[in-house]
């Protein structure tokens, strides 16, 4: 049974611990608001932010003037300034996106204008500039354009670094607390599986739950959650040597298509692919489709073909009925609703906790921190000096991706310690490699269950 809440008083109750909630904590905690951040799972980025392309995106291709649009940029120029200063990898290696037949080709001009307009540069490249910057290109390329400022990172340490810097300035992370009612009377009581709780702000992040969170607080919500199934195939790391950029299809209404790019692990991705459905709790992995997506990847990189598969996988984006993001404030209960946040909510995370603050500053006094602690992120990327090239490491624990006792131990004893080996998994890269945890997932249990 989860445990009683340790105090039930804030200034802020964040619904969800996904990549925007942890963002919005992280910016509460800094401008001085007493935050708490309510996760109905075990750990943290377990909806919809466990499973993404990793991308830091432009925005390039967003609508222009959209809200969405404006929180990508604003997120994206936050990323580079603090990156460093949290030890987060930023591999800037640049887009292409690529037109494959006549009609593709005859939209790259609207789309290179709409870049422009979002303020992103671009740069047009004929077939054989294309294929000069990628080699191993798969036949019938027409032409392209360079976007030169799109990114890879990682998706889990990001947001991990921004929920560890709000609870090491002071914020709560409330795991196994799921919210099952409330009601305003000049401030929030919140009904939680761990218990009553008061707040003068709530702001809902929850993902793909939060149109139910919407209705159920306030008793009606403007949008509808579509789930929208996105499946990939993760290749062994000798095939990130064939594509040095990331590789994008000409985007439709519906999706961004496509992609294939190197991964901030070492592996190189496919996918992903864009399918509705009803179920928000389980994204099955269907062998037909994942075979058509191999098959696209090979079209794109014909070398994949020889490449072996490390893994599948398949996450769920809380899609509406609405191409732009749906945030809203509700000024007389104290109330945001952070909603419809698609594919990009990586890219966007810190540019959108700067909206939503601004939707609210009003509501709290507080004088934000001086002197914030600045967290040191563990590395567990490739471009940057990991455990397992350090002494006194302990050993390795997980040969396939290299991850030491000393993480891990590091990773147990952290403000945000994982309490599930999925959670432990997205902290240090265990179990990700060519065995699947086949080999470590056994001393893994018991590093755990000694944590």
């Amino acid at each position: 049974m989860p445990a009683a809440l340790p105090d039930t008083s804030y200034d802020a109750a964040i619904i969800g611990a996904g990549v925007i909630g942890c963002a919005i904590a992280r910016r509460l905690t800094l401008e001085g608001w007493k935050v708490a951040v309510l996760e109905k799972a075990r750990d943290v980025l377990d909806g919809a932010s466990k499973a993404n392309s990793a991308i830091l995106h432009t925005g390039f291709d967003a609508p222009v003037g959209s809200l969405e649009q404006k929180c990508i940029a604003a997120g994206y120029a936050e990323y580079r300034a603090i990156h460093q200063r949290l030890n987060l990898p930023l591999i800037k290696s640049g887009a292409l996106v690529i037109a494959w037949t006549d009609e593709q080709q005859a939209a790259l001009p609207a789309l290179m204008d709409q870049a422009r307009a979002n303020g992103v540069a671009v740069k047009a490249l004929t077939a054989a500039q294309t294929r000069a910057l990628e080699p191993a290109l798969g036949p019938g390329v027409v032409a392209s354009f360079r976007v030169s400022g799109e990114s890879l990172i990682d998706p889990w340490s990001a947001p991990h670094a921004y929920l560890w810097q709000a609870v090491e300035n002071g914020a709560s992370l409330l795991r196994d607390c799921a919210v099952t009612g409330g009601h305003f009377d000049g401030g929030w009581v919140l009904e939680t599986t761990r218990g009553m709780l008061q707040a003068r702000v709530v702001i809902n992040a929850a993902g793909l739950y939060g149109d139910q969170i919407d209705q159920m607080l306030t008793g009606a919500t403007p949008f509808q959650i579509k789930p929208r199934k996105g499946q990939f195939i993760v290749y062994d790391k000798p095939a990130a040597a064939l594509a040095s950029h990331i590789l994008l299809p000409v985007p439709t209404p519906v999706t961004k298509g496509v992609v294939v790019c190197r991964t901030a692990y070492g592996n190189l991705l496919v996918g992903p692919t864009a399918e509705e459905q009803d179920n928000r709790e389980t994204a099955a992995l269907v062998p037909e489709t994942l075979d058509a997506l191999r098959r696209r990847g090979e079209e794109i990189l014909p070398e994949l073909a020889g490449q072996d598969i490390t893994a599948m996988y398949a996450g769920l984006r809380p899609a509406t009925q609405f191409k732009d993001y749906q945030i809203s404030k509700d000024a007389a209960k104290n109330y945001v609703c952070v909603g419809g946040i698609r594919s990009t909510g990586l890219s966007s995370a810190l540019g959108t906790a700067h909206y939503v603050h601004d939707l609210c500053a009003d509501m709290v006094a507080s004088t934000p921190i001086p002197d914030p602690t600045w967290p040191q992120m563990p590395n567990i990327t490739q471009n940057l000096p990991r455990s397992c090239d350090l002494p006194d490491n302990g050993g390795i624990v997980c040969h396939c991706e290299l991850v030491t006792r000393a993480e891990i131990a590091a990773a147990l004893a952290s403000p945000i310690a994982p309490q599930t080996l999925a959670g432990l998994k997205r902290m240090t890269r265990v179990t990700m490699g060519r065995c699947q945890g086949n080999y470590c997932a056994g001393e893994l249990a018991a590093m755990m269950a000694g944590s």
